[in-house]
């Protein structure tokens, strides 16, 4: 495992510093690896998509506690050094590594070695969501996941209906998996310290598909509901398609709540009229 020093060592090594454009936040803490780890609920059997190990922590607690690890890493010297690490802290575990150097918002299945079944990793707090996201849509042999985020990005992926925090986020996760918190990670196992806290949110993929209704309709439709947040849901609309009262009430809502009050279903609801 990694902790102050060795972190500290292998980033003097590579000459890197730390950059907020990368959201590079690298954890130090073994405890709080292997509290993700327990929280991610991995089987032998699974195999780990880690989205910026970085130089490491979190790769060597994954990898005892899984079939493969596959490691996507935008940073080109980042990604090279990640296989020397792995083979001289745990090399019985070395062949289980998988290194891919790419920009997780653009990986593909092809991009990969084998179809990943979970995702466990700490997220750049500046694209953690959209990560996630694309990622479900674009594998759709992801089941379950576990993410370290912003704790107020946690909150917000994980809020229900109702919540001043519920929007697009939870909406958006929620149609594909049903999320929640997982617990909480202060700032001082990071290097370098980032100025808030963290939050863990775990998530299932829905056994089988909400609806048939298009994906991306629906999404719109979801923005469209909160572009404006104390707009009812007839004034968000209005711009979005013609005869929204009608509409409405076709879909069993009335115009007169806020997209915040309206579950996944609800809207899917609105989107197959």
């Amino acid at each position: 495992m990694l902790g102050p020093a060795e972190v500290r060592r292998l980033a003097a090594e590579l000459n890197i510093r730390p950059t907020k454009k990368l959201g590079q936040n690298f954890v130090h803490d073994p405890n709080t690896v292997r509290k993700i780890v327990a929280a991610a609920d991995l089987t032998e059997e699974d195999v780990v998509l880690e989205v910026g190990p970085g130089l490491g922590s979190l790769t060597l607690a994954l990898l005892p506690n899984a079939a493969k690890v596959i490691a996507v890493e935008i940073d080109p010297p980042l990604a090279q050094r990640l296989p020397q690490t792995v083979q001289e802290l745990d090399p019985g575990n070395a062949d289980k590594l998988h290194v891919v150097l790419k920009d997780a918002l653009k990986v593909t299945q092809e991009d990969l070695p084998a179809p990943p079944t979970a995702i466990v990793a700490n997220l750049p707090y500046n694209v953690a969501v959209p990560v996630v996201l694309h990622l479900l849509a674009e594998l759709p042999s992801l089941q379950k996941g576990l993410v370290m985020v912003q704790a107020e990005v946690a909150d917000r992926m994980a809020a229900k209906p109702g919540s001043k925090i519920y929007g697009v986020p939870s909406v958006k996760l929620a149609w594909y998996a049903d999320a929640k918190k997982a617990g909480s990670i202060g700032k001082n196992v990071f290097w370098p310290a980032p100025n808030v806290d963290s939050g863990l949110v775990s998530f299932q993929r829905h056994e089988s598909p909400l609806s048939t209704v298009d994906r991306k309709k629906l999404f719109r439709l979801v923005d469209a509901a909160f572009a404006q947040r104390r707009k009812t849901l007839r004034a968000a609309l209005k711009g979005h398609t013609e005869n929204v009262d009608e509409l409405l009430e076709k879909a069993g809502i009335d115009p007169q709540v806020r997209g915040e009050q309206l579950t996944v279903i609800d809207f899917i609801r609105i989107a197959e009229v």
